[in-house]
């Protein structure tokens, strides 16, 4: 971690919002607007009309859809061009998973296939295996997936009980085991394999057509019905060496680096799928009347509105943000780049996994409320919104282990000598400029917020970690918000922001130091047992100097009228 004068920077590990100079990342260029309008049409015209036919599993039917997002170059969005990719970078393949999350079911099999189901060859393969496999993947001629969790191995991945063995006589390697919830089991045609070995975890490229590999039955799953979840088995399945990804006995780091990389993947979908769930409740709600209006005229339907946009922003916001930094680090075009430096923003990926996922569940819950009884009926688009939205906070690693991940990433970075002060970077606190901005004010007075919650933290040790993860999650939620809230500023200061933008920001801004205040009080109340200590740092937690607080119900009707009019959000 960067230090200043001896003293913690925090924006070492936040945001740098206080660069206004920050590249405007909400604002698509040529090739990516391109990009969305053919999403857009491809989901409209392809993938929802053919949704049932999906959740009844018609494996033709998906893999007629991954030939069809192959065509059309979407399949390849982060792959080198050398092997048929388009090699666009994170932010434009966070644009298509934010698309895509519109196609119901066939977001979640698109994503895993772009995402886990080709990445780990980007970044890990051999050139014989990249030639191999990208090339097929790419076009949809193959389908991927990625086979880590077992019936034993859910939140603790790694502890896989999965074998490969090493056959001396012919130098190939033996796996058995079952890999549970793997999603497109059914219709995939090769699966990246996490097996132990006598070094170690071990990644293993396993074929459809290889003796010895099945899959089970399709599971039975609450939502996301359209996409295959079965469970690979394989008894006595010979691989050969160069089916090995990566090094033997290093599987861990392939599974944890591209694991980081799907968590920031499923917040682009979840953003795309909130402003979905958004969109289906404006309309419902401009044409249902009650007691003699439409329910947009009423004002606690408009906030119920305004809430899920402005949490949509927030989601967004930091999504793009985090897609640009990774980008940064690739600009060398070099794949290692990337890789080598992308377990230094495990926290980032994880803050983006929790924030987008519980905004999308906050906005199918409000959508399906807004229509009622109808809501709950299964005519209705909401329904299936509902049912799809709750895998999000559970795959991926659920969201309490991103909270631990959060909270221990950002505990890394801590320095012992500060014990947890100083964490303000005193050259954002005097940019006039900034300062003087509301909003920077509340951010401001948030990191002091984390300074108190760090230093009261009774969390020495990893033991210790373990032990007290009601403090691990108070400080994941207080780290998350400010990041969001950062990101949300950069977003809204460049000129072609807007007053929505601008509005939303306010809004999530002073939200957002008013929940960081709560998560802060009630650490600060748990963690000192004397009491003279207890009282001065609650003392120092009201005696902090905030914006006056403003009118937010004005606010949310402000920015509930212009949803209604544009009948959604969209960035």
């Amino acid at each position: 971690m960067e230090k200043t004068g001896g003293k913690l920077n925090i924006d070492a590990i936040f945001p740098n919002a206080t660069s206004l100079s920050a590249p405007d990342f909400s604002v698509l260029n040529e090739d990516e607007s391109l990009i969305a309008k053919t999403i857009d049409m491809f989901v409209q015209d392809d993938v929802l009309p053919n949704n049932a036919k999906l959740e009844a599993h018609d494996y033709e039917t998906a893999r007629d859809l991954f030939q069809e997002a192959g065509d059309l170059g979407l399949l390849g969005v982060e792959v080198p061009e050398s092997y048929g990719g388009l090699e666009m970078g994170k932010k434009a393949s966070g644009l298509v998973a934010e698309k895509m999350g519109y196609a119901a079911s066939f977001s979640v099999a698109f994503n895993i296939h772009s995402g886990v189901g080709t990445l780990p060859y980007v970044y890990f393969g051999t050139e014989d295996q990249k030639h191999r496999y990208l090339p097929k993947l790419v076009t949809g001629e193959w389908v991927g997936a990625y086979a880590l969790t077992e019936p034993n191995a859910g939140s603790d991945a790694l502890a896989a009980r999965t074998t490969a063995k090493l056959d001396e006589a012919t130098g190939e390697w033996v796996i058995n085991g079952e890999k549970q919830w793997i999603t497109n089991a059914h219709i995939a045609d090769v699966y990246v394999v996490f097996a132990k070995t006598d070094m170690g975890i071990t990644a293993f490229i396993v074929e459809r057509k290889m003796p010895g590999v099945s899959v089970g039955a399709e599971e039975k799953k609450l939502g996301i019905k359209g996409s295959s979840t079965a469970t690979l088995i394989m008894e006595d399945v010979y691989v050969p060496p160069e089916n090995v990804l990566g090094t033997v006995g290093k599987g861990h780091h392939i599974a944890l680096n591209i694991l980081n990389l799907a968590r920031l993947k499923l917040a682009f979908a979840n953003v795309g799928a909130s402003k979905q769930a958004l969109s289906v409740a404006v309309k419902y709600a401009k044409d249902r009347e009650q007691f003699g209006k439409s329910l947009v005229q009423f004002p606690m339907i408009q906030e119920k509105l305004a809430n899920i946009a402005v949490a949509i922003y927030g989601a967004e916001s930091a999504a793009y943000y985090t897609a640009s930094v990774l980008d940064g680090l690739g600009e060398s075009g070099k794949a290692d780049d990337v890789i080598h430096s992308l377990a230094n923003y495990a926290m980032d990926c994880s803050v983006n996994k929790v924030f987008a996922s519980e905004t999308l569940d906050y906005a199918v819950d409000e959508a399906l409320q807004i229509h009622g009884g109808y809501g709950y009926m299964q005519d209705y688009v909401a329904e299936r919104l509902y049912r799809d939205a709750r895998i999000n906070r559970i795959f991926e690693g659920t969201n309490e282990i991103n909270r631990l991940t959060i909270a221990k990433a950002f505990l890394k970075h801590m320095n012992d000598e500060t014990e947890g002060e100083a964490l303000v970077s005193s050259e954002a606190s005097t940019q006039s400029d900034i300062a003087a901005d509301r909003n920077w004010q509340f951010i401001f007075a948030a990191e002091k917020l984390l300074q108190i919650t760090m230093k009261s933290l009774p969390i020495k040790n990893r033991k210790d970690m373990d032990e007290k993860q009601e403090f691990m999650q108070r400080l994941a939620d207080v780290v998350k918000d400010i990041y969001v809230m950062k990101a949300a500023v950069l977003a809204s200061s460049h000129k072609t922001a807007g007053a929505l933008k601008q509005r939303m920001t306010d809004v999530l801004c002073e939200e957002g130091y008013q929940r960081i205040a709560q998560a802060a009080t009630t650490v600060v109340a748990a963690a000192y047992a004397d009491a003279a200590e207890k009282q001065a740092a609650l003392d120092d937690i009201r005696s902090l100097a905030v914006p006056l607080y403003s009118d937010l119900f004005s606010a949310k009707r402000q920015i509930a009228e212009t949803i209604i009019s544009q009948a959604g959000y969209e960035k």
